[in-house]
């Protein structure tokens, strides 16, 4: 684990309840899992990759009946999850190491979680994330907008540091088509003075279903 990625480990530790309540309103991402879920078949397996502490995300998947699994690099995140969504399972464990069987999952959630990886690793993640996904599985996914990496002290106003690091919606865009995924959708998430890139990419059905350019 590098020093880096321990910081926001350490970091999701310290807030993770300033970060996000048990009760928390998350009707922002409502509309992505009414979407995901209209995408998905009965009984699906998910990952949700950096899924803190199983809420909204694995919660609305897990209640809706679908087999979930969570992985965060934050102990708190996960010892939190495990009571909030006792449906889904959860591992704690650093995402650039995870090792998982190939077209395991219909889809894959990411959101908010990419952005907090070394870089120079992401597009390997990405690369992998296309493989555990089964033929026309789904990656919804949150991205940086612009190219930025950089560290945030007494982050939320906590006594805690964060760190992040992202390049700009158009790499990412890159690297999920070059993984082998059909980018399907694009869009702006505003935050403060910038935002997030959110994106839908699809795995092909077959080997003559290639992704389009788009």
């Amino acid at each position: 684990m590098s020093e880096e990625t321990d910081l926001v480990r350490r970091g999701y530790n310290a807030l993770s309840y300033r970060y996000r309540g048990d009760d928390a309103d998350e009707s922002e991402y409502a509309p992505w899992l009414e979407t995901l879920q209209s995408r998905l078949p009965t009984r699906a397996s998910v990952l949700d990759l950096g899924c803190g502490c199983g809420v909204p995300v694995a919660r609305s998947l897990a209640a809706a009946g679908h087999e979930v699994t969570g992985v965060d690099i934050s102990d708190v995140q996960i010892q939190r999850a495990r009571r909030l969504v006792p449906a889904a399972t959860f591992v704690q464990a650093d995402a650039m190491t995870l090792d998982l069987p190939s077209a395991s999952f219909d889809a894959v959630v990411c959101l908010y979680a990419l952005i907090h990886m070394p870089l120079e690793q992401q597009p390997d993640l990405i690369e992998r994330i296309a493989a555990w996904l089964r033929p026309s599985g789904w990656l919804l996914a949150t991205t940086g907008w612009e190219d930025w990496t950089g560290t945030e002290d007494n982050w939320l106003g906590g006594s805690a540091p964060m760190w992040w690091s992202h390049t700009d919606a158009a790499t990412y865009r890159s690297w999920l088509q070059k993984a082998g995924l059909e980018v399907t959708s694009q869009e702006f998430v505003p935050e403060g003075d910038s935002g997030h890139a959110l994106f839908w990419a699809r795995k092909p059905s077959s080997r003559y279903d290639h992704p389009r350019a788009h």
